[in-house]
């Protein structure tokens, strides 16, 4: 452990303090997290709407900008992963398991729990709910991660400097600033951001996973069996993180995206596929037609429109700035040798296309159950809500198995990312860092996760990520100022200037 930095030590006391505070007191844990968050979302939702707007435009610019075709990494380097891999680990990590979820949850609960616009169960608001689902994961979501992971490469691959958060920023702030307590504090952020996200959700994918098993196969729904599901599931992501992203990471993404594809297929025949298909193409409409909409209206005129922006956009918003630092930096990591128009182009488009057919399939084939008055999916928890959905079509219990699976394998790879991320962040940014320090970084997530578990305190600790995104959100907007700032000097733009 003498690779280790003073981030580790104080990043982890943090963690732990926090996990204290929710085991001994879990409600005024909850109730004080719980305020500040509603605080948060109703002084600064405006702020998060415009701050993720401009890191979308931000990205678009750098796609047809001068600086395009400069490589994130030496002007020979080629991509140290091909593009298939490359695809299937930026997913796995960005999204994972909980795509599988909410890819049934969200629409129905859009159109038949609490519509964004018109009344519940009305055809009106089952047309938007693919829509908003499509505009909640869509580009705003990756261009959060893109412009993290864009940063850190571009200073790490192309400039040489250390893969810390903090390094991007000494442009602006200076070396001297960035070695000391002020680029400490920005490091200790991002890490304190990783392992509460990672640790809730270990802790919630053990509960989901607890749930379908128990769907499926009437096994025990208890803390211990949760228990045993959580340790199996932490031998094998620390298993996959000690043999590194070039084997244990990159081979379980891509099984994964073929079982995810697999299934994608099974259920759009086995499903109203013609529906979906007719689902698909209104919600890409509707979200081209109201694409600024969405992204500006808070509506500050109708109270309970803003309570569901506040609980809806607004919570995704932060979320995703939450997970940036985990999720941007191992981008960053698996995405060396590829052009910043490469980049940006395959982080923003691609991962958002996957994610709007997933949506469309698994939550067409749900709002169609209950449109017909079929099935109340509605009245299904988030954890059962997609094998509930599943038994109403042929296949129903082989895709629920295969489904089984992919929510297994998503919740190891986003595990054995953020391990990796943590080991990295933690000894002043090293590409490879020793196997003790990924080993601990796993423990630590479980053991929160498993404390989580115990005391139902999931709830306060994806508060206080919501709460650690707005500071944040500002590190990444000096990210980019800073990042701006470098490149315009960048040899090969000075080149093209004087020819």
């Amino acid at each position: 452990m003498k690779k280790v930095t003073i981030v580790f030590w104080v990043s982890l006391a943090l963690c732990l303090s926090f996990v204290f505070w929710g085991y001994i007191a879990p409600e005024g844990f909850n109730e004080t997290t719980g305020n500040l968050t509603a605080a948060i979302s109703e002084t600064f939702g405006w702020y998060y709407l415009v701050t993720v707007f401009l890191i979308l435009a931000f990205c678009i610019y750098m796609i047809f900008s001068r600086y395009a075709n400069i490589k994130l990494g030496k002007p020979d380097e080629e991509p140290e992963f091909s593009l298939p891999s490359w695809f299937a680990m930026l997913f796995s990590a960005g999204m994972g398991m909980g795509l599988v979820f909410w890819t049934t949850a969200e629409p129905i609960s859009h159109a038949f729990i609490s519509a964004p616009r018109a009344e519940v169960g009305s055809p009106e608001a089952v047309s938007d709910a693919l829509q908003f689902s499509f505009f909640h994961w869509g580009i705003h979501a990756w261009a959060v991660y893109g412009i993290v992971a864009l940063v850190l490469a571009y200073f790490k691959f192309h400039n040489g400097a250390p893969g810390l958060i903090s390094a991007t920023l000494t442009p602006l702030f200076g070396h001297k600033a960035m070695a000391g307590i002020p680029g400490k504090l920005v490091d200790i952020l991002a890490v304190f951001a990783t392992v509460i996200g990672v640790a809730s959700t270990l802790g919630f994918g053990t509960a989901q996973l607890n749930e379908g098993l128990s769907f499926l196969f009437g096994t025990p729904n208890t803390f211990a069996f949760q228990l045993l599901i959580l340790g199996i599931s932490t031998i094998l992501f620390i298993g996959s993180a000690w043999s590194g992203i070039g084997r244990g990471i990159k081979y379980l993404s891509n099984i994964n995206m073929v079982l995810a594809v697999i299934l994608l297929l099974m259920m759009l025949f086995a499903g109203p596929t013609l529906y979906i298909l007719n689902s698909f193409t209104a919600g890409i409409g509707g979200y081209m037609t109201n694409f600024f909409d969405m992204s500006f209206n808070l509506q500050p005129n109708n109270e309970e429109r803003r309570g569901w922006l506040n609980a809806w956009t607004v919570f995704y918003w932060a979320w995703w700035i939450s997970w940036a630092p985990f999720v941007g930096i191992f981008i960053a990591r698996i995405s060396r040798g590829r052009t910043i128009k490469e980049f940006i182009v395959g982080v923003l488009f691609v991962p958002s296309l996957v994610c709007f057919i997933f949506f469309a399939v698994f939550g067409a084939s749900a709002l169609n159950l209950e449109q017909n008055n079929i099935a109340k999916i509605s009245e299904y928890s988030l954890e059962t809500a997609t094998f509930g959905m599943l038994q109403h079509y042929p296949l129903g219990t082989l895709m629920a198995f295969i489904t089984l699976f992919v929510i297994a394998i998503f919740f190891i790879t986003s595990a054995d990312s953020a391990t990796f991320v943590l080991g990295m962040q933690t000894t002043g940014g090293m590409l490879n860092p020793p196997n003790l320090v990924k080993i601990t970084w796993g423990f630590i997530q479980s053991a929160v996760a498993a404390i989580v578990l115990y005391t139902g305190g999931t709830q306060g600790l994806q508060n206080a990520l919501i709460i650690a995104a707005l500071p944040f959100s500002v590190v990444i907007l000096l990210m980019g100022a800073s990042f701006f700032k470098v490149i315009q000097q960048d040899p090969l733009i000075k080149k093209r200037n004087r020819t």
